[in-house]
């Protein structure tokens, strides 16, 4: 890679590592703000719903925006606007008696700005780079994904050192220079034309037609890992410092496990499934979700607290063998005009999942560890049974081989290969040319 080339890498791959701070690292910190604002755990866990939502509900918008006229102008302000939402959020920390208010509407404002983040960052390295390059490009891409959800942890409860409410005012340290640096440093090669949102949704419609309960499937199991990842070790935090008295920095690194383990088994799940071509899709979903229940169980059935981060160690070791196949079957379910929305849909899951989780599993002070996580557990139970029943990797897959694209291109073509499409479908065959 030339100079300039690296330096674009290295800014977009500060986008995930910063984004993926917004809830991470704020996990191991819920606690101290527990005490200091003086709020229950199911407020406590609505502070991670009110980031999340908002954000699931803005990416498939910023993903259109971002269409229409280009990822650095969506992307870049999205940072800063994330960046002043955490900064608010730690300034109504300090000025008010009772800021639980100033800070969830903080948050909010984080939410927005994080849902015009990663995903722009993943379709800008697909605009920037070709061949090689772009392969390199959305390789670091996940690895500053993976390194920021493993340092988060150690991070916030560092930053918590100084006060409980210095997390907030990271965020805005992080994410406003990177914006900025985005905004003046990264070029765009794309070209961007507005085009009618009558054709995105038609695009939609036309993939989900054959690859609804499958595509459905795939969706829920990426949501189902996250909800039960983060709901449980928010639970765990909390188990950590009030029954063990783990504080600051160990506190952090003892939560950074399993989140490493996940982090690193989808790494190495990346490889294997790139050298299998992609081979064995389902059974790592399936797997992965049969880990993630058992993890569950015996966060149930254990009660120390190593033997409680075992287990939390197994559930991340499922949401790492789901997360990877499940990201290959959404983005290789459309060809390329169609996967930003695709995505971005599915990202917008992802964000719900983490959103309802922390909230949900603090129910658990109300009701009760184990009646609550014994509950909460039918959704991976749910996701397991759909993924069975309703997981066609062929099917999903069908259609959408980016070598059938790449020699219908470099044939000429104004349509993607034959293959690709119905022979009977001329509705399909005028809505590609308008894409096009």
């Amino acid at each position: 890679m030339k100079r300039d080339t690296k330096i674009q890498v290295f800014l977009l791959c500060l986008v995930p590592f910063v984004m993926v701070l917004g809830n991470s690292m704020l996990i191991p910190v819920l606690p101290k703000i527990k005490k200091a604002v003086e709020i229950n755990q199911l407020q406590v866990g609505l502070m991670v719903t009110a980031f999340s939502v908002p954000a699931g509900l803005v990416i498939p918008f910023a993903g259109i925006l971002s269409d229409q006229i280009g990822r650095r102008k969506v992307m870049a302000p999205a940072l800063i606007v994330y960046g002043t939402g955490g900064i608010l959020a730690g300034v109504a920390s300090m000025i008010f008696e009772k800021p639980f208010w100033g800070i969830m509407a903080g948050r909010i404002i984080q939410g927005i700005g994080a849902g015009g983040t990663y995903q722009l960052a993943m379709a800008m390295a697909g605009d920037v780079f070709k061949s090689q390059e772009r392969v390199v490009a959305l390789g670091l891409l996940e690895a500053s994904n993976g390194f920021g959800k493993v340092v988060s942890p150690i991070l916030g409860a560092g930053f918590a050192l100084i006060s409980w409410y210095f997390p907030f005012f990271a965020y805005g340290f992080l994410a406003i220079p990177v914006g900025l640096a985005i905004w003046f440093l990264v070029q765009e090669k794309a070209e961007f034309k507005q085009q009618p949102l009558e054709n995105y949704i038609n695009a939609v419609k036309e993939i989900f037609k054959n690859k609804a309960s499958g595509l459905l499937a795939s969706f829920f199991a990426g949501m189902v890992a996250l909800f039960s990842l983060f709901g449980i070790s928010s639970l765990y935090s909390d188990i950590l410092e009030r029954d063990f008295g783990i504080l600051g920095i160990k506190k952090g690194l003892v939560m950074a496990g399993p989140v490493f383990v996940m982090a690193a088994l989808s790494f190495v799940l990346g490889i294997i499934l790139k050298k299998a071509k992609n081979k064995g899709l389902k059974i790592f979903v399936i797997t992965g979700l049969v880990f993630i229940i058992s993890g569950q169980g015996l966060f149930l059935l254990l009660k120390g607290m190593w033997p409680r981060f075992a287990s939390l160690v197994l559930l991340g070791a499922g949401v790492g063998l789901v997360m990877t196949p499940v990201n290959t079957l959404v983005t290789g379910s459309c060809s390329t005009k169609r996967r930003g929305i695709i995505t971005c849909l599915y990202g917008s899951l992802r964000f719900f999942g983490v959103a309802i989780g922390p909230p949900l599993y603090g129910l658990s002070e109300r009701y009760g560890i184990v009646p609550t996580v014994a509950v909460l557990s039918a959704a991976p139970l749910l996701s397991l049974a759909a993924s069975i029943l309703f997981i066609n990797v062929n099917k999903i897959l069908e259609q959408a081989d980016a070598q059938k694209a790449s020699l219908a291109s470099a044939a000429g073509s104004s349509l993607e290969s034959k293959e690709a499409l119905p022979s009977s479908s001329k509705k399909l065959l005028t809505l590609r040319r308008k894409l096009r």
